[in-house]
């Protein structure tokens, strides 16, 4: 199989399958079974996070990462009638729910189920109720509580959309759990790039795939304090801001098909940012700029503020429609933020002084 096919595969078969936060082995496993060939090393850690590692006995640590997890539901009633209520793992969305397909996992396997939703004959005009966490429900084709649970399901069992990855115009993929798991295939594809182009790096690179971000970072935590590395470069998704019902006046501007976002923030080391900068413009990768009130709200500020201080910086991916089962990102954009990475990482000296202040 040629490079681009098995890409490809790898890509669709990531992307399609279910990782939800806090269950997330079986897409670490596929993201593990892709980078073997590329690194010199892997581990795992006691809640999944996945790190492939290239040069392991050098001192310097690197880390490109991305997470893994996908939003999801979690069972949190069953009613007598077989009807079943969720709660949130994540920020999933309940405008959405009504109609959707789910998968519920199960200890026997996976349960298909639908969110229901009254039909739009039965609701009255003016007064329809909106979905929320107290009204939307899940039918399995079951009528009591005992025949759902026959099913072998029961609270606390994670449900995730059904969903597959597609194309739009050849220009877009699209589908669930682009945020994050096209952040899983782009470090990926550096890690690849660096063992097919034949380049040494002078310095340790970890590959950083992290669990449970979408609950507070909690994987990236764990992981920084276990590898303490010099500097860390975090790819996550952002939000597209020209798609209707966006305002860019609180949100920014960001643009698919322009090129990876570069944040600026408390948690994003400057002197970091402005080398990745220096390398998009040697290199004439497109770039666009965004601005983080606080946090940036991804594994960078976990990176950033454990151990002593980590230099640490994010480049994101513009993505549309974020938190649906229609995230939708360009393939351009794809391509440029693995360049933008790699060619960051052959630039990269260790012996950089990160320090503000002498």
């Amino acid at each position: 199989m040629n490079k681009v096919n098995d890409d490809k595969q790898f890509l669709t078969k990531y992307l399609n399958n279910a990782s939800p936060t806090g269950f997330e082995a079986s897409g670490q496993q596929i993201w593990l079974d892709y980078i073997k060939p590329f690194v010199d090393e892997y581990f795992t850690d006691n809640y999944g996070t996945a790190v492939g590692i290239i040069n392991p006995k050098s001192d310097y640590k690197v880390v490109i990462e991305a997470h893994a997890d996908e939003i999801s539901w979690f069972v949190n009633y069953i009613k007598d009638d077989g009807y079943i209520y969720v709660r949130r793992n994540g920020g999933s969305d309940h405008m959405i729910a009504p109609s959707m397909r789910v998968n519920i996992h199960t200890d026997k396997g996976v349960v298909p189920g639908v969110f229901g939703w009254p039909a739009i004959h039965v609701r009255k005009e003016g007064k329809e109720d909106s979905p929320t966490l107290d009204n939307i429900f899940i039918d399995v084709g079951a009528r009591s509580k005992d025949e759902v649970e026959e099913m072998g399901i029961h609270v606390g069992c994670v449900i995730t959309f059904k969903d597959e990855l597609s194309e739009l115009n050849n220009k877009f993929y699209s589908g669930r759990a682009l945020d994050n798991r096209i952040g899983g295939y782009m470090i990926a594809q550096v890690a690849r790039k660096i063992k097919e182009s034949g380049k040494v790096l002078p310095f340790g690179l970890y590959i950083v795939n992290a669990v449970q971000e979408e609950i507070g970072l909690r994987g990236a935590e764990m992981i920084a304090h276990r590898i303490k590395p010099q500097a860390a470069i975090i790819t996550d998704v952002c939000h597209d801001t020209t798609a209707p019902m966006y305002n860019k006046i609180s949100s920014g501007d960001q643009v698919a098909g322009k090129g990876p976002v570069l944040t600026y923030g408390a948690s994003v080391h400057k002197k970091l940012l402005d080398l990745i900068i220096a390398t998009a413009k040697k290199k004439e990768i497109p770039f666009q700029r965004a601005a983080a009130s606080r946090v940036t709200g991804t594994d960078t500020d976990a990176f950033a503020y454990s151990n002593e201080g980590v230099p640490s910086a994010l480049i994101s991916l513009p993505l549309k429609y974020m938190h649906t089962t229609v995230e939708t990102a360009s393939k351009e954009d794809i391509e440029q933020v693995i360049n933008l990475m790699y060619e960051f990482l052959l630039d990269f000296e260790p012996d950089f002084d990160f320090k503000y202040i002498h």
